[in-house]
């Protein structure tokens, strides 16, 4: 990965007149093979996630800047999450983007949940870019203290 990483970087000043053909066209092989946005090396999966718990819920936050509310789709069915949503990309035939890292169009993230929840009872909210998702556990997930008795 680092080695492709580093291949597709500009040659340095003094090899450019000595190599322009040579550079077009890895610059059009790494191109065809990474996209135009370095994709495949950039995050494994797009928006980044948290999840934790506490013994009365699951909670998961989701980085989403830049998306709008009614962008965003949240399913729990059985023990999976789902977070869809889309990011849409201002495209301009004026300007000529010297570097694009911020990925576009439409994603979703799957997550298998530990222990069954309440979706009658799930909690979402949207604020400076962060989702919070708050999950009630099942009653029958949830932790009991048993007494134990002397025989």
């Amino acid at each position: 990965m680092m080695l492709l990483q580093r291949l597709a970087r500009p040659l340095p000043d003094v090899a450019r007149p000595l190599f322009p053909e040579l550079r077009q066209e890895l610059d059009r092989l790494f191109e065809n093979f990474l996209g135009p946005d370095n994709r495949l090396f950039g995050p494994s999966a797009f928006p980044a996630l948290n999840m934790w718990e506490d013994e009365q819920r699951l909670y998961v936050e989701a980085e989403v800047p830049g998306i709008d509310l009614k962008d965003l789709e949240i399913n729990v069915q059985g023990n999976e999450l789902s977070v869809k949503g889309r990011r849409n990309m201002i495209e301009d035939e004026n300007v000529t983007y010297l570097r694009r890292e911020r990925g576009a169009g439409e994603f979703v993230r799957f997550l298998t949940l530990p222990v069954e929840v309440d979706a009658e009872r799930v909690e979402a909210t949207l604020k400076d870019g962060v989702l919070n998702i708050a999950l009630p556990k099942a009653e029958t997930a949830r932790a009991r203290k048993i007494t134990v008795k002397t025989a």
